[in-house]
Formats: C-alpha cells, structure tokens, sequence
C-alpha cells in the first residue's frame, strides 16, 4: 500500500458510513532496530495547515483559540482503528464521540445558526 496515495487526503467514514472528515496527516513511529510503524491518522485544521507551511499552523491555532474553539488541537486515530482503506478510510469509531467534528459543530454553532433561517 502507498500510505500517501491511498490514506492522505481521503475520506474518513466511521462504523455507522458518517462522514467525519479527511485524513490530514500520518504518523509514522520510528523504532530502533525494526522497520517504522504506521501510529496514527490525523484530523483538524492544524494539521492540514502544518502541511502548508509551519507558520499557517501557528496562524490556524491562534485564530482558532482566539475564537473559543473546543478543541484546537489534532484529533488522533490509532491505526489499529482503521478498518479499510478503499475510496474511502473506515474506521471503528463513532464520530459523534469523538472531536473530529469539532470544527463543524462550532460553525454551526457560532455562525450557520445566526443566519436568519440558518436553524
């Protein structure tokens, strides 16, 4: 498997076939005398922004706390959650539970539901 090719960028779908976002990032762990170990996928906007460039990630973040975001940080999936990867990458969670959805649900939180009909 091409872990860029076929992991990044691509859809994350949880247990039930909700969509709860992309993959923003991978995390390979290094080990001494063995091969690297693929950890964990990344969710959030700081990650997708690191990939960019180092100062987009710091500008993401402070906005982001500046603004009362939950949670600013990256939402990390263990691989060995990951259940396929096809079109899309299943995963055995639920993304109701987790903070994936973070930056969605504060959107329409703080700004979809101040729209005049945005309820």
């Amino acid at each position: 498997m091409d872990i860029i090719r076929d992991v990044l960028d691509n859809q994350l779908v949880d247990r039930d076939r909700h969509k709860m976002g992309r993959v923003d990032g991978i995390v390979v762990e290094l080990r001494d005398d063995q091969p690297p170990r693929l950890a964990y996928i990344e969710v959030g906007m700081t990650v997708l922004a690191r990939r960019l460039h180092p100062r987009l990630e710091q500008w993401v973040a402070a906005i982001q706390s500046k603004w009362g975001a939950k949670h600013s940080e990256p939402f990390r999936i263990p691989w060995s959650k990951v259940l396929d990867v096809g079109i899309d990458v299943d995963v055995d969670l639920d993304a109701r539970e987790t903070p994936a959805l973070a930056y969605e649900n504060w959107l329409r939180e703080n700004i979809i539901e101040r729209i005049p009909g945005g309820k």
